[in-house]
C-alpha cells in the first residue's frame, strides 16, 4: 500500500504570499485519509438507511456499523461487543467517568494532574454530584511530566478509590505514562481504571489487555478519520449509567441514531493504523530528531526531554519569546503550530501541564508545540527551523530595543 499523502490544510494555496503551507499541528487534528473519505461517501446519499430500520437500506447501514465495530475492536485487540461508539473523545471520557460514578457509591476519583480538561473537569464535576460528593485526588508528576507511580499507592491508602483515570500519552508534551503499572496498583485496591488513549492511538501500539485497564478512549480525527466519531472500549463486565437515554443504542449506553458515515470512517481509519504504524513511527521519529537537534542549537528548552514520548511530538520554548507571538508569526511564515492544546484554548498562554511539571511561569508562556504527521517532510522541518531562527532573532532584537 502506498504511503498516505493527504492534502494538508492550505497546501499549494497562496495565503498572504505563502506558496505552500506546512501543517505541524497533528495532535490537534488530522486530514481525512482518501480511503476513509471514499468509504464514507456512499453513506451520505446512496446507502443512507437508518441502521435501526428492518428494511434493506437499514440492514445495509447496520452491516456497515458492525463492520466498523469489528475494525475498531481489532485495532486495540478486543471483541466487537466491547466497542461503544460516541461523538468524540470528550463524550467517551465523560461516559466512563460520569457513567461509572452513576453506578458506584461515591468514594474517590483519582486522575493525573496533567489530564485533558474533558477528564479533569468531569472528575471535578463529581465533587458537586447531587447524589453525594466524590473526593478528587490528583496524582503528582515529576519534572519530565511522568506520573509518580509511588503516589498511586499513597492516593489509594489516603481514601478508598472507586475510579482512576490516567492518560496514556499527554496531548501537549507527548510524554507516555506507565498506565499498565498504575492500573496494576489501582486494581489491587478494587478501583475501576480508565485511560484516555486519544493522543497515543495511531502513534504507538495500543493494546487493551496489555494496558490492564477497564476502559479506554480513542478518537477518529487524530488518526486521519472524521471528526465526530470516537469510541469507548470497555471490559464486558463493566456497568455504567448512560449519559443519553432514548432507544437503547450502543448496548443501552449511548442512545441516538448512529452517525453511520462517521462510524464507517472511524472503522477504516482504525484499520489503517495497524497497517501503517511501524513505517509511520520510524519516519516521523527521524524528523522529530532533526527538529529537536535544530531547536537545541537555538537554545530551546524541550519539555519532557528524557522521558518516553510520542514520536511526533515536540513541546519547546525559546526563553524570552512568548509562544503565542511565535505561533502567529510562524503562521504568517507558512507553518501551523500550537502554543498549547487546541481543546484547551480557554486559557491561552497557560498550560496546566507545564505548571504541574513545576516549569517556571515565565517559561510556560513561551511554550510552542510541534506535532508532526504523515504528510510532513524533512525539507519542511528544515524550512521551519530556518523560519523560526529568523523570527526569533527579529523578536529578540525588538525586545532588546524596547528594554
Amino acid at each position: 500500500m502506498s504511503a498516505f499523502k493527504p492534502k494538508a490544510p492550505g497546501s499549494g494555496v497562496s495565503r498572504e504570499g505563502i506558496v505552500s503551507y506546512a501543517y505541524f499541528d497533528h495532535n490537534a487534528t488530522t486530514a481525512v485519509d482518501n480511503a476513509v473519505l471514499d468509504a464514507m461517501l456512499p453513506y451520505f446519499q446512496k446507502d443512507y438507511g437508518n441502521p435501526s430500520s428492518r428494511h434493506g437500506p437499514g440492514l445495509a447501514a447496520r452491516r456497515a456499523v458492525n463492520q466498523a465495530r469489528e475494525q475498531v475492536a481489532a485495532s486495540v485487540g478486543v471483541q466487537p461487543g466491547q466497542v461503544i461508539f460516541t461523538s468524540g473523545g470528550s463524550e467517551a471520557n465523560n461516559l466512563f467517568i460520569q457513567g461509572a460514578a452513576g453506578y458506584l457509591k461515591p468514594t474517590q476519583i483519582v486522575v493525573s494532574s496533567v489530564e485533558h480538561p474533558c477528564v479533569m473537569r468531569a472528575a471535578q464535576a463529581l465533587t458537586r454530584n447531587s447524589r453525594g460528593s466524590w473526593n478528587l485526588r490528583q496524582l503528582a508528576v515529576d519534572k519530565l511530566g511522568r506520573v509518580d507511580v509511588a503516589d498511586v499507592d499513597e492516593a489509594m491508602l489516603e481514601h478508598h478509590s472507586g475510579l482512576v483515570s490516567v492518560m496514556l500519552a499527554n496531548n501537549e508534551t507527548g510524554v507516555i505514562q506507565d498506565v499498565a503499572g498504575i492500573a496494576a496498583k489501582a486494581r489491587a485496591y478494587g478501583a475501576w481504571v480508565h485511560t484516555d488513549a486519544v493522543q497515543a492511538f495511531g502513534k504507538i501500539p495500543v493494546d487493551f489487555a496489555s494496558l490492564n485497564v477497564h476502559a479506554l478512549t480513542l478518537s477518529g480525527h487524530k488518526v486521519h478519520g472524521p471528526k465526530g466519531a470516537a469510541a469507548l472500549i470497555m471490559d464486558k463486565r463493566l456497568l455504567l449509567k448512560p449519559l443519553i437515554y432514548g432507544g437503547g443504542h450502543e448496548n443501552g449506553l449511548r442512545s441516538g441514531t448512529e452517525n453511520v458515515p462517521a462510524i464507517v470512517g472511524l472503522g477504516v481509519a482504525c484499520g489503517l493504523v495497524k497497517i501503517r504504524i511501524a513505517e509511520r513511527t520510524a519516519r516521523i521519529s527521524a524528523m522529530r530528531a532533526q527538529l529537536e537537534q535544530g531547536l537545541m542549537g537555538m537554545g530551546a528548552v524541550i519539555f519532557g526531554l528524557g522521558a518516553s514520548r510520542l514520536p511526533n511530538t515536540c513541546y519547546f520554548a525559546l526563553p524570552g519569546i512568548e509562544g503565542d507571538t511565535l505561533v502567529v508569526r510562524l503562521d504568517k511564515a507558512g507553518f501551523a503550530v500550537a502554543s498549547g492544546a487546541a481543546c484547551s484554548s480557554v486559557n491561552p498562554g497557560r498550560s496546566h501541564v507545564l505548571e504541574a511539571m513545576g516549569v517556571d511561569a515565565a517559561l510556560t508562556r513561551c511554550a510552542v508545540r510541534v506535532s508532526l504527521g504523515d504528510e510532513n517532510s524533512p525539507l519542511q522541518v528544515e524550512n521551519f527551523l530556518g523560519a523560526l531562527s529568523r523570527i526569533a532573532e527579529e523578536l529578540t532584537r525588538m525586545n532588546t530595543v524596547l528594554i
